[in-house]
């Protein structure tokens, strides 16, 4: 479909290729045993997934700072289990997530052999909304760096996908066409209607089981990709 137009292959990071949840999940069971947490990681986990997202939401839409992110989340999830917690662990726990999260290296099933497959026709990049500090260790500690010519993530551009800034800094240092890329991503409205606005094509990886949509073609798992390029 894309395999006489496209020159250049970006990539979200978080959620579409780097596993996140399971990622994040295993982070949470060491920092809380660590710290002495009492509390069911299960039942942490369940609230937490949905409080994190939603906050994601509110830092991509500067509503929130970084650290407000950080403190939030963990705060509202203990709120939401009733679980009294101080804030100084608090801020503990938020520094140990950020600490270890790039130790744990899970990625997607299909990432290796997709991106195998890509690199020797495409130039591979990736566009992330993540802190500066972990997703350059998250693509190394993972082994997927060697696939990337360029990494462009918020905070070197200063505002949050979908903000065009982002992606037309991504376009200016991979020395690429718009309109000869193609945005792979989990996130409608950051990755899809975002990178569509700048004027990429776009690949929804659907990782959240959303409802289907005419924005563009939607795929289930990352093998799929080769149906398109």
């Amino acid at each position: 479909m894309y395999r006489n137009i496209i020159t250049d292959v970006f990539f979200d990071l978080d959620h579409t290729l780097w596993d996140f949840e399971k990622n994040s999940a295993l982070t949470f069971e060491k920092i809380l045993l660590d710290n002495k947490i009492d509390v069911d990681i299960p039942s942490f986990l369940k609230v937490y997934v949905p409080i994190n997202l939603a906050y994601w939401k509110l830092y991509r839409e500067e509503k929130i700072s970084k650290d407000e992110l950080r403190y939030q989340r963990l705060k509202s999830a203990f709120d939401a289990l009733d679980f009294s917690i101080s804030d100084e662990t608090i801020n503990i726990l938020a520094d140990d997530y950020i600490a270890h999260l790039s130790s744990f290296n899970h990625v997607f099933d299909g990432t290796f052999e997709i991106l195998k497959y890509l690199k020797p026709k495409y130039r591979l990049h990736i566009i992330t909304n993540g802190f500066q500090e972990i997703q350059v260790k998250k693509l190394k500690n993972a082994k997927i760096n060697g696939y990337f010519d360029t990494v462009i993530d918020s905070e070197m551009a200063g505002v949050k996908k979908p903000n065009p800034i982002i992606f037309n800094l991504a376009l200016k240092t991979a020395g690429a066409n718009a309109k000869e890329s193609l945005m792979i991503g989990d996130n409608l409205e950051a990755d899809i209607l975002g990178a569509q606005a700048t004027g990429f094509h776009a690949l929804h990886f659907n990782a959240h089981n959303e409802p289907k949509h005419n924005y563009c073609e939607m795929i289930h798992e990352l093998r799929e990709i080769k149906s398109f390029l």
